[in-house]
């Protein structure tokens, strides 16, 4: 078994690849998250994924080194983590009663190999009443989370009315894809 590492803190995806029973090791990726503004967005998260899978890789040269990226899209605008209370009770105002596209640039490198790929989940939130997003927000806390939420908590399982796509993508990693991926790259060793 080649050796895989995590280039990413998220603790969601970490749980993921536990749930799928991968052996896997964390190294946490310092690269720049900006990308240029011109660049459409559903190239965004792969762009950064990249980034992060090549800073990771050049200490870890022959392992296989998987990074993703998640970005929450509204009316063709990527919605960032929320700075402060305030900024996640405008995003999730601007949520309530639409549907919105996450999208979770997946990389995975192995020696001279690249693997990229963009998987997209179409999530609809019934209308939120503010007494809702209030309660959400100052019991959750949801700062670290893309789009001010995580489908797993109390809003996701109150707030959404429907989801077209994979669930666990939204959680920040499309699980099944990204195994399948590994067991290619792993074949190729043989």
């Amino acid at each position: 078994m080649q050796k895989i590492i995590l280039a990413s803190q998220s603790p969601r995806r970490k749980q993921l690849l536990q749930w799928a029973e991968i052996d896997f090791e964390v190294q946490v990726s310092q690269a720049d998250e900006s990308f240029p503004a011109y660049m459409p967005v559903e190239e965004v998260p792969i762009f950064i994924a990249l980034n992060k899978a090549k800073a990771v890789q050049q200490k870890n040269s022959n392992a296989i080194i998987l990074a993703a990226d998640t970005v929450v899209v509204l009316h063709n605008e990527i919605i960032n983590k929320p700075v402060d209370r305030e900024d996640a009770i405008r995003i999730l105002r601007s949520l309530s009663g639409n549907q919105h596209r996450v999208i979770t640039g997946v990389v995975l490198l192995h020696n001279q190999e690249e693997i990229s790929f963009a998987d997209i989940t179409y999530v609809t939130f019934h209308h939120l009443t503010d007494e809702q997003i209030f309660f959400y927000v100052d019991k959750y806390k949801p700062y670290d989370k893309a789009g001010a939420y995580a489908i797993q908590e109390w809003i996701g399982v109150t707030g959404i009315k429907a989801i077209n796509g994979d669930f666990y993508n939204v959680m920040g990693l499309p699980v099944s894809r990204v195994v399948q991926q590994i067991n290619k790259l792993q074949l190729q060793e043989f």
